[in-house]
């Protein structure tokens, strides 16, 4: 596995992909891999469940809190999720940004194009699912929902995979049909991105 010193400017970095194709696990992948890198915690308005660790997971904030930072522009990028609200607080990206630190960001589409609009230089990959039955294959094999929330959050995969691909923020797009050569892909474009 590839592993990397800190460099003296920092780089944000976006992943994002529909649910069940094995984004979280592929970027606690790289955070344990480089050394010196960070995941941005985000806040959020949905509420806490028992598995949740505050400021590891998520920092649950009010509705009205999460306003204020909107309407202060502390957050770098937000969007409304299955009718909870999710964002990056900006002052905490920047701060490690300016420490030369590799800053991942696992958020949406809408979340990437909002970034990558404020940062041009972040460099943006999308993990995509090898087909949409092997998406629906491992969204069922979760058991987290229904039948009826897995189909929602079938629809949304197949919208958001349409809209990276045709949108042009991504600099790359990965299709981990092999979770080991999906991190060691994203490993080695984030040490060609970094050397570049």
């Amino acid at each position: 596995m590839l592993t990397g010193e800190v460099e003296s400017a920092g780089l944000l970095l976006i992943i994002s992909g529909p649910s069940g194709v094995g984004k979280t696990t592929i970027t606690r992948a790289v955070e344990r891999a480089i050394k010196g890198s960070v995941f941005s915690v985000s806040v959020t308005t949905r509420p806490k469940t028992v598995a949740d660790v505050e400021g590891v997971d998520y920092r649950f904030i009010s509705g009205d809190e999460f306003d204020r930072m909107i309407e202060h522009d502390e957050l770098l990028e937000h969007a409304d999720v299955f009718g909870k609200k999710y964002g990056t607080p900006r002052a905490w990206v920047e701060e490690h940004l300016g420490e030369g630190r590799l800053v991942i960001l696992e958020i949406d589409v809408e979340g990437a194009r909002q970034v990558k609009k404020k940062k041009p230089a972040a460099f943006a990959i999308f993990i995509e699912p090898p087909s949409e039955d092997v998406l629906l294959d491992r969204l069922r094999a979760r058991n987290r929902e229904d039948e009826d929330s897995i189909q929602r959050r079938f629809a949304e995969a197949k919208r958001e995979i349409a809209e990276a691909k045709s949108g042009g923020f991504y600099d790359a797009f990965i299709v981990n049909n092999n979770l080991e050569r999906a991190i060691e892909e994203t490993l080695g474009l984030i040490h060609e991105r970094r050397s570049g």
